[in-house]
């Protein structure tokens, strides 16, 4: 092991490489999501290198939780903006009144995913039937 990579062991600092199998995203959607402003690494290495650390990892853990449910880019980075400081931001009217129509956003789009989850649980249900004939 390198004096660098020791010293970002110790730092609690991750690569690129293990932030993308932690999270199961791609390199190219972490950078993606750098170059757009949703989240911005710790710290760089002296070689330049990403690193992330925890609170990083599981920003972009909320970021891929958002994108099945249809939030686009701005959403995104004004729901991530009110999670980020949420003493500040749950306690103030316009705050809450967002979070609540986000929240909203969410459940909305849970109800349709099932509904279409339904759909094709029974397509399958149907060609299972059929094969069995």
């Amino acid at each position: 092991m390198g004096s660098e990579e020791g010293a970002r062991l110790l730092s609690g600092h991750a690569q690129i490489g293990e932030v993308a199998e932690r999270t199961g995203l791609s390199l190219r959607t972490i950078r993606y999501y750098e170059e757009v402003g949703l989240v911005v690494p710790s710290a760089r290495s002296q070689g330049g290198f990403r690193l992330y650390a925890e609170p990083d990892i599981e920003r972009l853990e909320v970021i891929k939780r958002m994108k099945p449910l249809g939030f686009q880019l701005d959403e995104m980075r004004e729901l991530l903006g009110i999670l980020d400081a949420p003493r500040e931001n749950e306690h103030t009217q316009d705050g809450r009144s967002r979070l609540h129509e986000f929240r909203q956003k969410a459940e909305d789009r849970c109800q349709s995913l099932r509904a279409q989850l339904h759909v094709a649980e029974d397509f399958s249900a149907t060609l299972r039937k059929r094969l069995s004939e």
